[in-house]
């Protein structure tokens, strides 16, 4: 199946733009677009670097976001030359449209975890907790990877949350936390792995997470414009280098 054809303007400008870019900006640089889940933050921008290290005239751009939304933009034309979803479902839809250039591969897996400020002082213990009242919880938006996730750990327990808001990304959910406009966020656990050094938030497990897995899969759309760029890339994803990446951020890896 062929993209659609017609585009919002603001996506044909980004579109304009980012050719411009790639075409004569940046010194001669070709640009290789990385879209790439909000998760995926740390460890992406440790590749980006890592890759253009070894590879002279590619500049690396992430287009960092949450997974639902960074594949309506594939969808919609917006060009991508890598994409790394947060679950299997945006990259399915994108395979089954015919948008990608051959299959995806998993390369991480995550869970859910409860973020909660430094020193816990809603007194946070588990899932059933966030269901009270007087607990303010936020968690992220159905239709991403997080928000979805959120939604099936909520069934496996029998625990119904009543979010006062849900985010467009799991980064938001985190940074509400962090800044006191929520008792309690249903995050990645990698994400409160990454910010445990600040000190602003801290960790609280509960055993139903364990039951509720994302599997992440990387990809080459079948538009990419650096398409033998953006395989490299995925190799070094793929490599023992990424793998060792990832470990180190906390996540898990498929066997």
């Amino acid at each position: 199946m062929r993209r659609r054809s017609m585009l919002s303007a603001a996506m044909a400008a980004l579109l304009v733009a980012t050719s411009a870019t790639a075409c004569g900006g940046g010194g001669g640089q070709r640009v290789l677009t990385v879209f790439a889940a909000a998760s995926l933050t740390e460890v992406f921008t440790d590749l980006e670097r890592r890759f253009e290290q070894t590879h002279d005239g590619i500049d690396v751009r992430l287009n960092l976001a949450g997974s639902s939304r960074l594949a309506q933009q594939i969808v919609e034309g917006a060009p991508a030359d890598v994409f790394a979803s947060a679950d299997t479902e945006p990259m399915a839809r994108l395979e089954k449209d015919g948008l990608l250039d051959g299959p995806a591969t998993p390369f991480a897996t995550n869970t859910l975890t409860i973020a909660v400020p430094r020193g816990n002082p809603a007194g946070i213990t588990g899932l059933a907790d966030l269901a009270d009242p007087g607990v303010t919880v936020v968690v992220c938006a159905p239709a991403v990877p997080c928000g979805a996730a959120a939604k099936r750990v909520q069934r496996l327990a029998g625990v119904t949350l009543r979010p006062a808001s849900e985010e467009a990304d799991v980064r938001s959910v985190l940074t509400k936390v962090e800044v006191g406009e929520a008792d309690a966020g249903l995050v990645y656990a990698t994400d409160v792995h990454h910010t445990a050094a600040s000190g602003r938030v801290e960790a609280v497990a509960f055993p139903e997470a364990a039951e509720v897995v994302n599997t992440y899969p990387v990809a080459v759309p079948a538009d990419a414009a650096e398409a033998a760029s953006a395989r490299r890339f995925v190799d070094l994803v793929l490599s023992e280098e990424g793998r060792r990446s990832l470990r180190e951020a906390g996540f898990g890896l498929p066997r």
